[in-house]
């Protein structure tokens, strides 16, 4: 069983930057594929960045792409995410998900999730 933690949320200013982490526990985070998602009260979650289970493959929503690196360190079975040039809509609860092997951007195919972290991006 995986259990996933977020870390790293806060308050950022317009154009600065985070970087949220995701922990593993309970098993190797290794042959699975990772993705964050945030959430906006009274909207669908939506997935913002996923990577492969070899690092081979990573995409992102067009909405943050050029600003967000997802870089998965597999040694300290720990996923982040960095979050540059954050813009005001950008606030929202990051969940980070886990399921085996193929990543994908639907909710729904995740099967491990943590308890979010919360980013606000104000000035």
């Amino acid at each position: 069983q995986l259990h996933l933690v977020e870390s790293g949320g806060g308050l950022a200013q317009p154009g600065g930057s985070l970087r949220l982490s995701c922990a593993a526990s309970g098993s190797s985070m290794d042959y699975c594929a990772i993705a964050w998602f945030r959430q906006v009260p009274g909207k669908e979650r939506e997935a913002v960045a996923c990577v492969s289970r070899g690092r081979l493959y990573s995409d992102y929503a067009r909405s943050v792409r050029g600003r967000f690196v997802i870089v998965r360190d597999n040694a300290k079975n720990t996923v982040h995410l960095q979050m540059n040039s954050l813009k005001p809509e950008d606030t929202a609860i990051y969940y980070c998900a886990a399921r085996p092997n193929v990543g994908s951007i639907l909710e729904n195919d995740y099967d491990y999730w943590g308890q979010g972290t919360q980013v606000t991006v104000s000035s």
